[in-house]
């Protein structure tokens, strides 16, 4: 925003030969340094025109950088940079004279400033800080600066150092009246290793010191099913359950795990296991009860994982193998069916194991015990009910 003010004398009409702004107040500049700001000539007629010179009535007040003579074609516009270098803590106020062959021969553009010996601008914060954060991410903070003076104070531009860092909602030039904030935002676009830089308003006298580290970005490791539940698993024997490990985030490197129990272990795993960035990798794990009963232990992994996952629960039960002892025999003429007698000594006694006359010649025996000895006869029962005598020898079964 440029204030604009109407020099004496000055009145508004229609020239061939135009500017704009056509009065520019360049606010408070420091006495001796020099504040530039642009403006945009036009010639708006239908034919060329040409400039053959630009003068200031102060000499606080001048044009930078334009080479004359300078020929505008019909609607051509140039932009030319107009500057202010107080030398007395006042107000000063001029105008620049733009010679040439157009209808308005002078092209009077009004200026005016103040001089001053301080500019009372301050930041808040003084300094940005923004820690660590991933590279490659961005992280965004507020700053403010403040006119606490008295006249106002042109900001005409900001220079930044350090490439990870950005502005925004930042729009000049403006101007700052007394007592007037003006709020933006630093944007830090993370880098490997530590970034510094600077932000710097030339008009204000503030220089805002930036930094900031890039840091690599950490993975994060989840794992499922959790519990792992084996269900019922007969001793001796070996269950196996699958469980995924997932990364996200960043890759994910594993470098051991372990088991709070040796009824349960990881099947086929060799570590270091590296899960990339929203990948995963299903691993196997081993339930072998040694006993009946119910078993819980838990899997642990160590890993480089900003959140590493607390002890996978694992539970199982251990189940006691079922044995039969399946029995067949000849059949005999002139019966009905047949009785089966069980002993755990050759010459012990014998206790009949089938609940109902037996009719085929066939007996499963389901009521064994694992590591026993038993010993089988069988006898015969004809229609009357006489059953015969036992089957000799006995027949000998040993249970694993």
């Amino acid at each position: 925003m440029v204030l604009s003010f109407a020099p004496r004398g000055l009145a508004a009409q229609n020239y061939q030969l135009s500017c704009n702004p056509r009065n520019v107040h360049f606010g408070t500049t420091l006495v001796q340094h020099t504040e530039t700001v642009m403006v945009s000539v036009t010639n708006s007629g239908s034919s060329s025109v040409t400039i053959t010179a630009a003068s200031s009535t102060s000499p606080a007040f001048g044009v930078a950088g334009l080479a004359l003579p300078l020929t505008l074609e019909a609607g051509q516009s140039v932009n030319v940079n107009l500057t202010f270098t107080p030398t007395a803590l006042a107000w000063s106020e001029g105008a620049i004279l733009f010679t040439s062959n157009a209808s308005n021969s002078t092209l009077r553009v009004g200026v005016g400033g103040v001089g001053a010996a301080t500019e009372s601008v301050t930041a808040s914060p003084a300094a940005l800080a923004f820690g660590n954060v991933a590279v490659g991410k961005t992280l965004t903070l507020p700053v403010s600066v403040t006119n606490t003076g008295a006249n106002y104070i042109r900001m005409a531009q900001v220079e930044m150092t350090g490439s990870a860092f950005t502005t925004s909602g930042l729009s000049l030039p403006m101007l700052l009246t007394p007592h007037q904030t003006l709020t933006f935002n630093v944007v830090y676009t993370a880098q490997a290793g530590a970034s510094s830089g600077s932000i710097v308003f030339p008009n204000g006298g503030i220089t805002i010191p930036l930094t900031g580290a890039g840091t690599s970005p950490v993975g994060q490791l989840s794992v499922a099913p959790a519990p792992l539940n084996f269900g019922n698993v007969t001793v001796g024997n070996v269950g196996t359950q699958s469980l995924v490990v997932s990364a996200s985030g960043a890759p994910v490197t594993i470098s051991s795990a372990a088991s709070s129990s040796s009824l349960f272990g990881l099947e086929g795993v060799s570590f270091p296991l590296t899960i990339a960035a929203g990948g995963s990798a299903t691993l196997n794990v081993g339930f072998t009860p040694q006993t009946g009963g119910s078993a819980s232990g838990a899997l642990t992994f160590v890993s480089n994982a900003s959140n590493p996952p607390g002890p996978e629960p694992l539970t199982g039960t251990g189940v006691m193998p079922t044995y039969t002892v399946n029995l067949s025999w000849n059949g005999a003429t002139d019966v009905v069916g047949y009785n089966v007698y069980r002993s755990t000594a050759v010459n012990g006694t014998y206790s009949k194991i089938n609940s109902a006359l037996n009719t085929n010649t066939a007996y499963t025996d389901g009521s064994v015990t694992s590591g026993q000895t038993y010993y089988y006869a069988a006898t015969s029962v004809n229609a009357s009910g006489m059953e015969s005598g036992k089957s000799t020898p006995p027949v000998q079964a040993m249970v694993p």
